[in-house]
Formats: C-alpha cells, structure tokens, sequence
C-alpha cells in the first residue's frame, strides 16, 4: 500500500460511502417520483460493492500471495455455480473432482510464476504456459476421460458446457491475477526530484545504473546498485529470481484495482443509461434492461472515467486507459449478455443465492471474466 494505491482506496471508500447515503435519502422520497425498483436495484449493488471492496482492501494488505489465493477460490466458487447448472451424468464425477483439485489450482500457480525465473530455467515465458493449458491441454485431455467413462448419451453437450465453464470461470478470470505479475514500466522521473523520494512514492526501489563497456565486442555489462531507503550504504546485487511471484509494487495493485473498478461502474453506467431511453432494446428475451443507448453511454462514460484515473495507471500515454476502459466496457456487456442467456436456457434466474439481490457470485462477476483477457493483452500492448 502505497500513497497513490491508498489514495485510490480512499477516493472509492468515499464514493461508496456517499452512494449509500444517497440511497438512504432518495428512499423518503418515493412519493415525489423516485422509481422504487431503480432504488431497489442500486441499493442490491451496494450492499455486494461493500462486500467486494473489504475482500480487495484485505487480501490487497496481505499480499500478492493471499490475493492470487483469493482469485483462485473465487475461480472456484462460480466455476461450481456453473456447473450446477448444466447437464452431468454420475460418469463426470471424477473427472469434475480433477477439475476442481487439480487443473483450477494449476492454472493459478502457473499465473504466480516469477517471470525471470520461469524463463531462466525453462526458456520460456510463463504467459506462454498459463495461457495455453486449459485451451491447448486440458481440452483435450477432458472429452478423452469423459468417453473413457463409458456413459455416450448427451456426450457433446456434456462436454460442450463444461469447456465453456472452464473458460470463463477459470481461464478468463485468471488474467485479473495475472495482472500483478506483468512487467510494467517505472513512472516517468520528475526533474529534480531525489530518486529515493521517486521510487518509495511509486513503490520501486531506488537503482543506480553503472554501464561498462568492454574492450571487445558489443556487449555492454549493467550492474544494478540498490540503495536501501533505510541506509545511505550502497552495495552491488545480483537479481533475485525466486521461483514464486516477482517484486510486486504498489503500480500493479493499483493495475488490479483500476479493473476491477472499472468493469463494476461501466454495469452501472450501461443500467443509467438504459433507463434515460430504452427506444432501442438489444435482446428483450435475453435481458430487458439492456439498451444500445445504455451500452453506448456506459461505454463512452466508463471511458471518460479511465482517462481521469490516468495518474493512477501505469499507462504512458492518457489516452490508452480511456480505450482500454471503452473495450473494457464493451466486454462486459457480452459477458452479462452472454451469462443471461445461460440463465435463460436453463429456466432459472440466478447461478446462486449467495449475495442477496444478485443470486450468485457469477452474476456479478460475468463481465469481469469476459474482460479480464482482453485488459490484460491490451495492458501488455501499452505497457511495453
């Protein structure tokens, strides 16, 4: 916890404190024209906002270790709300068991991975791995074992449901943690200023930088001098490279925090908007309150609001957190769009009863899951 990363916690603390006042009044005044349900409805949304923002705000303070634990967990649980919905047949129980036991858990480990460590003893990247083992291995192995249990009725939409599961529950949220192992680049130095001031604001540690140029050849040795803010001694380090999570600074917090943040408010900027006018309703059967306006206005809102959080994002350019928060809001709308009509299919109206007014955890973390992806190769793009 940084001053920057702090000083975003505390904007959004009062943000929601204000928005529950808000509501608290706007209920005495039903009688003036307040709509009720509208009421209703963000009063719900608060109440799993508050939720949301004590689990961040805990396992943000205990560390990358606790929060990659937390997203696997999460993974879990609306990977299990999924599932109770789709067909199964008893032949699936063990091979749901090595879902839930073994390739959620890996794919989470496989996200925690130091980087440099990772590439030193393997060679490669550890996005090349993470990102291809539900898609490129476990999809092929899982139709394999699911025959192998000789049950063949109902096989490929049994399996059909269950790959698309993993892919949103599990594959698709896992970028969100992944976010935090990503490598970022420093904040741009403000003339004269100390660079221990700079890098303890910024959550780096102050290097000084010594090239030598050899007598022979092109290659040039970088030794990297870290000084310890508690000591004015200087000594010569090498990198360490520990097989689990790299140095996570108060810049990749903040990364997972701005997301999060931002596919929350474009849901709500999309339902405000759907209400101003509803002449145009994308799917009535799918979901009813979603309107091409309201996605439109959430989308250039939810835009506007990544611009203004620039100073926050390790974006260089002030325009690349505003398309990123456009797409952002985009994506959230075929999540919810496309878990709705999941529901649909299934007769049901929620994938749970966990948070009260929203069902489940999925209905709230759809577009979080269908963004995730997308956010984190656009952040990788930017962020070179």
């Amino acid at each position: 916890m940084d001053i920057l990363t702090g000083c975003l916690f505390f904007g959004v603390l009062l943000l929601l404190i204000a928005a529950t006042v808000a509501v608290f009044v706007l209920r005495r005044y039903i009688d003036y024209g307040v709509d009720p349900a509208v009421l209703d409805t963000f009063r719900t949304r608060i109440r799993a906002w508050w939720l949301l923002f004590g689990l961040l705000a805990c396992v943000f303070i205990c560390g990358p270790v606790i929060t990659l634990l937390f997203f696997c967990i999460l993974s879990m649980a609306v990977l299990r709300e999924y599932i109770t919905l789709t067909p199964k047949s008893p032949a699936d129980h063990q091979t749901l068991f090595g879902v839930y036991l073994f390739f959620t858990p890996l794919q989470f480990v496989l996200v925690g991975i130091n980087p440099e460590w990772f590439q030193s003893y393997t060679g490669f990247l550890p996005y090349q791995t993470f990102s291809v083992l539900l898609p490129g291995v476990v999809f092929l192995f899982l139709p394999g074992i699911m025959a192998a249990a000789g049950d063949s009725k109902r096989f490929l939409e049994r399996i059909a449901k269950l790959q698309l599961g993993l892919i949103i529950c599990v594959y698709s949220l896992s970028y969100a943690p992944a976010l935090l192992t990503m490598e970022l680049p420093v904040r741009p130095a403000v003339p004269d200023e100390p660079a221990a001031a700079r890098s303890t604001f910024d959550g780096y540690r102050p290097v000084s930088r010594t090239e030598t140029v050899l007598d022979k050849g092109f290659e040039t040795a970088v030794l990297e001098t870290i000084t310890s803010p508690e000591s004015p001694l200087s000594e010569t380090a090498a990198p360490e490279r520990l097989p689990y999570l790299p140095i996570v600074s108060g810049q990749h917090f903040r990364l997972l925090f701005f997301f999060i943040l931002l596919t929350q408010l474009s849901g709500v900027f999309q339902y405000l908007w759907s209400q101003v006018s509803r002449r145009y309703v994308i799917a009535a059967s799918i979901n009813s309150n979603k309107t091409w306006e309201g996605v439109l206005g959430g989308a250039i809102t939810t835009a506007l609001l990544g611009v203004s959080l620039w100073y926050f994002t390790p974006f260089p350019k002030w325009w690349q957190p505003g398309l990123i928060a456009f797409v952002t809001s985009l994506m959230g709308f075929l999540g919810s769009m496309t878990m709705s009509a999941i529901k649909r299919d299934r007769g049901v109206s929620g994938y749970g009863s966990l948070i009260q007014g929203h069902s489940g955890l999925l209905d709230r973390l759809d577009s979080l899951c269908f963004a995730a992806p997308v956010f984190y190769h656009l952040t990788g793009l930017f962020c070179k």
